[in-house]
């Protein structure tokens, strides 16, 4: 297996997000793609991952391979990248080889981990509630919202999506309306209203340093989805359980 990237960033900064979330994960790396899916220790969130071959401009792989890696480990190599690097990854003796090539070459081999064999499935999910906006957007809304309290809340009415947060004494309120930027999906038609964790949502949101738009989905107490999507190179997506409230 090798398998060379122009632009590592892509790579890099996907870990940087996904350590975020989880320590230690497998990746299985297709003829396709690097391919990821794993669950936080709370089990509270998903994320799922795939780097593409198109984006690499030499992969060759044989087979499909999985291979466990401690993240912390993979990202603190990753951040050695130099903006002229190219990066390539390898397997030699039970360890992934990487090689960070520019005005030097470096060489860094990480162990090959024993992971619990549990392959975690995606869950079906349908939503009535679709956003496509730019990433940036949300990412300012859930920053402000940040500032008030620990609980997003996310609603669709009327074709606007407003993103708030209150605490004992204070409050934000985001209103975001449709527009060339911003389409909003409502299949139910009726004010569909969720909460979710600010401090997840914080880790997710990074994404938008490397996708342009997000696809928000969400129900009634019922989990998140976004997806990060930029074509023929990456897609990230995160499913987040909902903080249901007792009325």
């Amino acid at each position: 297996m090798k398998l060379t990237l122009a632009e590592p960033k892509y790579l890099k900064e996907s870990i940087s997000i996904i350590s975020e979330l989880v320590n230690e994960a497998r990746f299985k790396i297709t003829k396709n793609a690097i391919e990821l899916v794993a669950m936080d220790p709370a089990n509270v969130a998903m994320v799922v991952f795939k780097l593409l071959s198109s984006i690499f401009v030499e992969y060759d792989v044989q087979e499909d391979t999985e291979l466990a890696i401690n993240l912390s480990n993979l990202k603190q190599v990753l951040r050695r990248i130099k903006p002229n690097d190219m990066l390539s990854l390898e397997l030699a003796e039970n360890k992934l080889k990487i090689i960070l090539d520019g005005t030097s070459k470096r060489t860094f081999s990480l162990p090959i981990i024993e992971l619990e064999e549990k392959e975690q499935k995606v869950p079906e999910l349908s939503f009535p509630i679709v956003i496509s906006a730019p990433s940036s957007m949300l990412s300012d809304a859930v920053e402000d919202v940040d500032i008030i309290g620990e609980s997003v809340s996310l609603m669709v009415e009327n074709n606007k999506l407003v993103i708030s947060a209150e605490s004992d004494l204070s409050e934000a309120n985001i209103a975001i309306s449709e527009s060339d930027d911003v389409k909003i999906i409502n299949e139910s038609g009726d004010k569909v209203k969720a909460k979710y964790s600010i401090e997840y949502l914080k880790k997710m949101i990074s994404c938008a340093k490397l996708v342009p738009d997000v696809k928000i989905n969400f129900n009634k107490d019922y989990p998140l989805r976004l997806d990060y999507r930029a074509v023929d190179k990456i897609m990230l997506s995160f499913i987040l359980a909902p903080r249901v409230e007792n009325d």
